[in-house]
């Protein structure tokens, strides 16, 4: 065993290069900023009740005045969120106006609340904001749609008697608004209005909930990336092969007719993503995983290949696959097939998993993120989660687990596969925090795999990553 430290990777942005993302963006600006296809002003429509709508536009407004920064003994973990002047930040301004809003009434409310069953309620609830969403979209052509729930709804679906399949309603959400081709945000009450954070229980414990500033940055954050910018890219070398990144993972059907689907979510090195949906996988009886057969993964690989280059107009040098199950013999074998028939040489198959093995330092700190324990030859763990330098504390709530990283088949070193899936995640576009949990590849796969359970079977889906986040 080997145990050794990853540096925090750096990310581009507009004029610089740095680790953290917000103050990448403020020093910098988005990656984007000098494109002339870059946002330069956010056409949002918005939908909700009447409270809710003007809430939220009275909030958005505040924010582009600037939130000061949260009292805190660790001020670059909780930076303001600067003034959306155009100079700084994001250099583009968000615009709401009436006639980009739509209300529901109250009484369809009250109407949602008689309704029995979750699954009831939370279809009613999907159906009137379709109804507002449509209207929006046939006569103000916004850029993205928000929508404002009010605690009203929520509580509603909260309530109601439990079927065998429990609704999500942001899920439901966004399938049904695919059909729109515009890109939706839900934004909670408490978002904006700090007295309105949900209990998540019955004991009445209140959801904690982030400062106003990191707020203010995740939702600016996501709404510029829903609006077709780019806000920041990994580094690579000039003379690194340009890279595409795959990541395949697997859901049940919602009436569980189908035990597993595959999905693969297919990015490159600026975070443009495409979703590509899979054939049917099945529970191994030697490993009690999934897997793909040889002409799934076949199948699965060749259409997102297809996919990449109808977007990029052109082929990766490299393919990284990043698997949420292991490699059966089979799924290699397809997948090396599909990657045989383009002619790509260069290619990693990992799989990656949480582990349940810790390691510990001296002190009440839990290890640095980007401590990597080298097992063997092919297998390592790596804490994507820990302890921060920059932070100068450990940011989480709980007691961070490394991930176990298996290689299948590797062109990369193990270090440079490891440097790499820490960069990847901090491509996440619904955080500036750059210490996520899990690289994009599997955690972009997983947050469409909910979307799409709630898909009707034919529906043409979105390919574009912003529809499902």
């Amino acid at each position: 065993m080997q145990l050794s430290f990853l540096g925090e990777p750096e990310l581009e942005f507009g004029s610089g290069k740095h680790i953290d993302i917000r103050f990448g963006l403020r020093d910098y600006g988005p990656l984007d900023v000098s494109s002339s296809l870059a946002p330069k002003k956010i056409v949002a429509g918005l939908v909700g009740t009447a409270e809710t709508t003007e809430g939220v536009s009275q909030w958005l407004l505040k924010c582009q005045g600037g939130i000061a920064a949260k009292a805190s003994k660790q001020p670059r973990l909780f930076p303001e969120f600067p003034s959306m002047d155009g100079l700084t930040a994001f250099r583009c301004k968000v615009v709401v106006d009436s006639s980009r809003t739509r209300s529901i009434n109250r009484s369809a409310l009250a109407q949602l609340e008689q309704l029995a069953g979750n699954v009831e309620r939370v279809e009613r609830a999907v159906q009137l904001l379709m109804e507002e969403l449509n209207v929006l979209c046939e006569n103000a052509q916004p850029q993205v749609i928000i929508c404002a729930p009010p605690l009203q709804l929520l509580e509603a679906l909260a309530g109601g008697s439990l079927s065998a399949v429990r609704y999500d309603f942001h899920h439901l959400l966004k399938a049904r608004a695919m059909s729109l081709r515009v890109p939706i945000q839900i934004i909670l009450p408490a978002t904006y209005d700090e007295t309105k954070a949900r209990k998540q229980s019955r004991a009445g414990i209140v959801r904690p909930l982030q400062d106003e500033a990191t707020r203010a940055w995740n939702i600016f954050c996501a709404l510029y990336y829903k609006a077709g910018g780019t806000p920041w890219r990994l580094i690579r070398a000039s003379t690194a092969l340009q890279t595409c990144y795959v990541g395949v993972s697997f859901f049940e059907s919602l009436d569980r007719s189908v035990l597993l689907t595959s999905v693969a979510q297919v990015f490159n090195e600026r975070g443009e993503g495409v979703v590509v949906r899979g054939g049917t996988a099945a529970i191994s009886k030697d490993d009690r995983q999934p897997h793909l057969n040889e002409e799934g993964a076949f199948t699965l690989l060749r259409g997102a290949l297809a996919r990449y280059k109808e977007v990029h107009r052109t082929l990766p040098a490299r393919i990284v696959i990043h698997k949420s199950s292991s490699y059966s013999g089979e799924e290699r074998l397809g997948f090396e097939q599909a990657l045989a028939e383009v002619e790509i040489e260069s290619y990693d198959l990992l799989h990656l998993r949480e582990s349940e093995g810790r390691l510990y330092r001296a002190g009440v700190y839990p290890p640095l993120r980007g401590t990597m324990l080298e097992l063997s030859e092919d297998e390592s763990l790596l804490y994507t989660r820990g302890s921060v330098p920059f932070f100068e504390t450990y940011p989480g709530l709980y007691v961070p687990k490394p991930t176990h990283i298996t290689i299948e088949a590797a062109e990369q070193t193990k270090r440079f596969l490891n440097q790499e899936i820490l960069a990847l995640t901090k491509l996440n576009w619904n955080s500036t925090q750059f210490d996520g949990a899990s690289p994009v590849t599997l955690r972009a796969s997983r947050e469409v795999s909910k979307v799409l359970r709630f898909c009707e079977p034919g529906q043409k889906i979105e390919p574009r990553y912003s529809f499902y986040m």
